[in-house]
Parts: C-alpha cells; sequence; structure tokens
C-alpha cells in the first residue's frame, strides 16, 4: 500500500531547509507521496527512514533496459495513465520475431529486411528496434546458432524466447555482452531462469495466464535477485490482452501495487496480417511496453511506427521543426518566398507541395510553439510583427533580389499590416497546401 504524504511527513527530519526545492517538509512530503519528486533530494533523512520510504519514492513502474549503445532500449516507468495527465515517457520497443527453424538463406534475408525498416517522417526516424529469436526448434545448438547469425548481421537489441533454461543458456553465450531479454520465466522454471538474467546482468520475462498469477510470480522472481522484469500475460485473444494491460497498468499506477509494477511485453500475429496490425495498434495504446510481430511488410510496420509516435508525442509540446530558412530546389534570387508555421505537420504538409510544384522556393518557418496555421494565429503567435521580423533579420534579403512574400490564404486578414511592418509586397497564398503547386505555377512573377 502507498503511503500518504502525511506518513511520509513522520519520517522526514521536519527542518523546513527548503534545501529540497520545496518550502517545507510537508510540502516535499505531499510532493513525494505524488511522484513529482524523489527521496534523494532531501540531505537530512535518516537511513531507517530512507529504508521505510523507498516504495514510496520509487516509481509506480519499474525502467528496464535492454540492448546496448546506440541499440539500448527503455521501457516502463510511466507514471499515468492517460497521455494528457502528463505525458508518456518511454515509447515501446517494436520487435520482429525470427524462428530459429528459419533455413538459413531466408534468415539472412530476413535479418537484413529488419535492419532496414527504418523510416523518417516529420523529421523524425521511425524504426523497428529489436529481434525477437524463438526457440521453436526446443534444440539448444540451433537456437544458438541462430542468435550468433543474428548478431553478427544485427547490431539491434534482442529477445531470447524459450522455456527451456539449456536453450537460453546456450544463446546467452552466443550473444554474450548484448544484455538481451530473456523470455520467459514461468512458475516451472522460474528459479533456473532467474540464475541465468543475475548471472548474465540481463533483465527476465515472467510469462503467466492471469493477473493473479504475475502477482505471485514477481516476487519470487524479485527475491532471486533479479530486479528488471517484465511482464508477459501470455495470451493471443485480444480482449483478454487489453483488460491484462489495463488492469496492470491501473494497479501499478493508481495503487502502487508493486507486484505488478512492471512493463509488459506483447506477441502478435495470426495468418492475416490485416488483424496482426490491430491488434499491434492496440498494444500499443493500451499500454505494452514491447510489441513483438511476425511481419517485416513495410504497409504494416509504418502504420505501427507513426502509431506510437503519436502516441508517444508529449501533448504540451508538439513536434517542431527549425524556425529558420528553408531552400527547396535549386534555389535562386528569382525563388518564390513563403511563410508557415514551425508544427513539423504543417511544414511537412507544406514542403512536398512545393516541391511537387517544381519551383525552387524559399520556406521561411516562424516560430509559433509548435503551433499550427490557424491555431498560431489565433493565439497571436503567428502575427505581422512576428513575420516582420523573419523577414529583415533571417537574410532572406540577401538571398533574392524581389520583395514579394507570399502568406497562407487563412491568414489572410493580416496581409495589409504585414505590408507596413515590413516593407514587403504580401501575396495571400491559398488556405490548402494541396493548392500551393498550381498557385506557385499561375500567380508567381517576378
Amino acid at each position: 500500500m502507498a503511503l500518504t504524504g502525511l506518513d511520509i511527513y513522520k519520517l522526514l527530519p521536519k527542518k523546513n531547509c527548503g534545501e529540497c526545492a520545496v518550502p517545507t517538509c510537508l510540502a516535499f512530503a505531499m510532493a513525494l507521496a505524488g511522484k513529482k519528486t524523489s527521496l534523494d533530494k532531501c540531505p537530512y533523512v535518516s537511513t531507517d527512514a530512507k529504508a521505510t520510504l523507498e516504495g514510496a519514492s520509487a516509481p509506480p513502474q519499474r525502467l528496464v533496459a535492454l540492448g546496448i549503445g546506440e541499440n539500448k532500449i527503455e521501457i516502463g516507468n510511466e507514471t499515468v495513465m492517460f497521455r494528457h495527465e502528463q505525458t508518456f515517457w518511454h515509447q515501446p520497443g517494436i520487435a520482429v520475431e525470427i524462428e530459429d527453424t528459419t533455413p538459413d538463406a531466408e534468415l539472412a534475408a530476413k535479418i537484413q529486411k529488419i535492419n532496414s525498416l527504418v523510416f523518417e517522417r516529420v523529421a523524425q526516424k521511425l524504426s523497428v528496434q529489436v529481434i525477437a529469436v524463438r526457440n521453436t526448434s526446443k534444440d539448444p545448438a540451433k537456437f544458438a546458432k541462430t542468435v550468433t547469425t543474428v548478431c553478427e548481421k544485427s547490431q539491434l537489441a534482442l529477445i531470447l524466447v524459450s522455456d527451456s533454461p539449456a536453450s537460453i543458456e546456450a544463446a546467452l553465450k552466443a550473444c554474450a555482452g548484448k544484455k538481451p531479454l530473456i523470455h520467459g520465466a514461468t512458475a516451472a522454471n522460474f528459479q533456473q531462469m532467474a540464475q541465468l538474467a543475475k548471472a548474465n546482468n540481463c533483465p527476465i520475462v515472467t510469462v503467466a495466464n492471469t493477473l493473479d498469477e504475475m502477482a505471485e510470480l514477481t516476487p519470487k522472481v524479485k527475491a532471486l535477485g533479479i530486479e528488471d522484469i517484465v511482464m508477459d500475460f501470455n495470451t493471443t485473444d485480444p480482449q483478454k490482452m487489453l483488460l491484462n494491460l489495463t488492469h496492470s497498468r491501473r494497479l501499478a499506477v493508481k495503487k502502487t501495487f508493486r507486484p505488478l509494477g512492471y512493463p509488459t511485453i506483447t506477441f502478435v500475429g495470426g495468418n492475416d496480417k490485416n488483424w496482426e496490425l490491430a491488434q499491434a495498434v492496440t498494444a500499443v495504446c493500451k499500454y505494452a511496453g514491447l510489441v513483438v510481430l511476425k511481419s517485416t511488410d513495410n504497409w504494416e510496420i509504418l502504420p505501427l511506427l507513426t502509431a506510437r509516435q503519436s502516441v508517444y508525442t508529449d501533448p504540451r509540446k508538439p513536434i517542431q521543426v527549425e524556425s529558420k530558412i528553408y531552400e527547396i530546389g535549386n534555389v535562386n534570387e528569382n525563388s518564390p518566398v513563403l511563410v508557415t508555421t514551425n508544427f513539423s505537420l504543417t511544414y511537412f504538409t507544406v514542403e512536398p507541395e512545393v516541391e511537387g510544384s517544381k519551383i525552387a522556393a524559399y520556406i521561411i518557418v516562424v516560430d509559433t510553439e509548435g503551433m499550427s496555421v490557424l491555431t498560431a494565429f489565433a493565439a497571436d503567435k503567428l502575427n505581422s510583427e512576428k513575420i516582420a521580423k523573419m523577414l529583415n533579420t533571417s537574410g532572406i534579403k540577401d538571398k533574392v533580389k524581389h520583395k514579394k512574400v507570399i502568406i497562407p490564404g487563412y491568414v489572410a486578414v493580416m496581409s495589409g499590416r504585414l505590408q507596413e511592418d515590413s516593407g514587403w509586397e504580401v501575396m495571400v497564398g491559398p488556405r490548402e497546401a494541396s493548392a500551393i503547386g498550381p498557385y506557385l505555377k499561375t500567380m508567381w512573377k517576378i
């Protein structure tokens, strides 16, 4: 049971020194109970009190890392049920499964395909981050050989999937130093699996069918010295998957129920790839820490990565591009000059339309704190003063010999004032980005 603010206050030194950046010990206790600060901010807390308060100061869901170096990924450590309450911090890892029965020629091709699942969307890199190797053959030697091939041909993080401690031990030798995630520890084998995880400093997956079974298993694994645990509720039924993921998250975040305070892993699949994608997106939204699927098709992976990007974007801080001059095509002194906002989706809607027009142009991006055109205009983040300042200080006057600027049609009302403030001739462009090409071809003249 989580401690209340008053429970915590009773254990604090009550100095009201303010060294924790909170004015009083009572206020610090309330912040600690609300997970808004950490116990290490108090320099005077006693050892006994620290031990008692350890549970109150720890996050409701443990942060677990797998992989190494640039390919290390972190999952868990979430503190809310819904991102509008604060935000989601660690996006789920997307993994593709490989079976150790895959023929050598197909195996190499599949690994290469997984490595190539990298996309760019609104200036962010989206990619598959993990390869899950399944011990379908039940043969430790074959499993280890497949893991060796994967390690030779890919630097992505690894999940080793087998219920055989012997197979896991062989695979761990094949990927020594890679810090894979070991899957999985069941009620029947958790002691052997935990020993392997501890000896190799690897996180481990506990596998159970129900919340009650999982709540019994994770403390047993933790008691063996394993802190980094990921939970698998072992179901392919989408309804059960959704219920288990949601209930475990709620119990961890709302009730601080430590036996379920770990990130989760979900396997999706089936013969219908559309259904596989639907399951994977559901798992990303509610509330998987790792999602493992079998497909390597671009049309399936990209929508999944896009959904993850959308859900795990901080709602308080929209994705933004740098406020500056962008050159589209082989620009020259006669190229048109367009204005837009620094909201990424706005810029990356405008940019391809300008490029598609085959007319080289400059795009001046105004800092509107990540707001779209109409939103920024309504909030007075996009106004004639800001645009005039960009025109006069950005260096665009040194790049073109004309003084014409095209503004979005939705803010046409500012055209007169902008012309006065900047000294530039203001042209009112189309309202929709899709009309930029025809507009430039018919309206742009020096």
